[in-house]
């Protein structure tokens, strides 16, 4: 897209909300509806008290679903940019249908609303790749025509996928994004810095680690943002290492120095 073009222009404006001299931490929550009560304790189950800390912590953007965007904007809105999550699937689907995301949202939308970007997942080597391929490509060009970019969930899963955090399976993965029009990744950490900086290196769009199931030790969790970091990554997006943590604040403000200060997780 030209960047001289308005919705170029519009693009590059957003992006640089979202990732704040090229780095971000985003916090992630659409566990909601991808995994349901489960993944949280009775004080954190309103979304609103969540998304307040969010806002609180001060991380660089906020992924959310179109109806917690929508319940909770006086929380976030003119604070912190938010990202509108635009394909999803409940754990109470039978196993067999539990590797396909289909539409939740629409691009208008999160336009409608203030979004600074909208997000959709692709699970990489799933058999429903094809479809979720589809639907990205297709928010992708909608998105273009209001400037609006575009997160990619690239998560490799399937029957072929014997490790999904891989370097080469992350490295396909994230070319493949990138193919179909991806404006940033978020995707597995490969288990070393110099792994995951091949995988950096590879594409030519920022790509941020995906923070996964809650780590037990929250220094080991800050030890692989901080290699991600090292390796040239963009920086992490993260949800339940955030909100499982009996110190939300302060694990949160942890996170953001290690993404945009550097600083060695065994001094925090």
């Amino acid at each position: 897209m030209p960047w001289d073009s308005c919705s170029g222009i519009g693009k590059k404006v957003r992006l640089s909300r979202i990732l704040k001299s090229g780095k971000a931490a985003v916090f992630a929550f659409d566990h909601g509806f991808e995994h349901g009560p489960s993944d949280f304790t009775p004080e954190r189950s309103n979304p609103r008290k969540v998304v307040e800390l969010a806002v609180e912590s001060g991380f660089d953007a906020i992924m959310l679903t179109r109806g917690v965007a929508q319940a909770t904007a006086d929380l976030w809105a003119g604070r912190v940019p938010v990202i509108v999550k635009l394909t999803g699937k409940t754990s109470l689907r039978p196993p067999d249908m539990q590797m396909q995301q289909y539409r939740i949202g629409f691009v208008e939308d999160a336009v409608a609303m203030g979004a600074d970007g909208v997000a959709a997942t692709v699970y990489w080597g799933a058999p429903g790749e094809d479809a979720m391929a589809e639907e990205f490509a297709a928010i992708v060009s909608e998105s273009e025509r209001f400037g609006l970019p575009v997160m990619i969930l690239a998560y490799p899963r399937g029957p072929s996928i014997i490790d999904r955090h891989d370097e080469y399976i992350i490295k396909y993965a994230s070319r493949a994004s990138v193919e179909i029009g991806a404006d940033i990744i978020k995707t597995h950490y490969t288990g070393s810095t110099e792994s995951f900086r091949r995988v950096v290196e590879s594409v030519p769009v920022p790509v941020l680690m995906s923070g996964g199931a809650k780590t037990e030790d929250p220094k080991e969790f800050l030890r692989i943002v901080k290699s991600v970091m090292d390796a040239g990554g963009a920086g992490v997006v993260v949800g339940r290492n955030v909100f499982q943590s009996q110190d939300f604040v302060g694990t949160a403000r942890a996170i953001l120095e290690v993404v945009h200060k550097g600083m060695d997780p065994d001094r925090l």
